[in-house]
């Protein structure tokens, strides 16, 4: 997904992008997540001036994964807004407060940017750290496995500090 910088300044109208990416790599490592769809993406560069062109728009995917806390299946829809600015050339060798304010521009060397890693990268920041199926979900016992938002086991889950362990052997004579 590129975006040429400039066609997207000498153009009156916006440039509009309307893409569907396979981001199943970026989630590669993640135990938790199960699938997720194709990522669709709706952008809009525009050059506001002085050689800076603004790309943004929304990206939205779903996710097919698993309840951190009970390990049911569950389905997430995630909706993120999508903002970078891009200038062509090298990044002027200024003073530090100049820099600061251009932080969230980035100058790239051609006229195309590929949008790629800044879509990913966006994506990566709206991903749920972890997903619960419902705020009152109460997981699984780590004594016996059993699922208590059905059933509450029986288990003992009275906690002892393992240095006061030997005391509780003294009250039982």
């Amino acid at each position: 997904m590129f975006i040429n910088l400039r066609q997207a300044i000498s153009s009156e109208a916006p440039v509009e992008i309307h893409q569907a990416l396979d981001v199943s790599r970026v989630v590669e490592g993640r135990k938790d997540i199960i699938a997720i769809s194709p990522l669709q993406a709706d952008l809009r560069g525009e050059a506001p001036g002085e050689g800076v062109v603004q790309v943004k728009g929304t990206l939205k995917t779903e996710l097919d994964m698993t309840c951190s806390r009970c390990l049911k299946p569950l389905k997430r829809d995630i909706q993120a807004e999508f903002a970078e600015s891009f200038k062509q050339g090298e990044h002027p060798e200024v003073d530090t407060q100049a820099q600061e304010e251009d932080e969230d521009l980035h100058y790239v060397p051609g006229e195309k940017v590929d949008l790629v890693p800044y879509v990913e990268e966006t994506l990566l920041l709206n991903l749920p750290f972890a997903a619960v199926c419902q705020e009152s979900c109460k997981g699984l016992c780590p004594h016996c496995g059993a699922d208590l938002n059905e059933q509450e086991c029986g288990c003992n889950k009275d906690v002892i500090d393992p240095r006061l362990a030997a005391l509780g052997d003294f009250f039982k004579k």
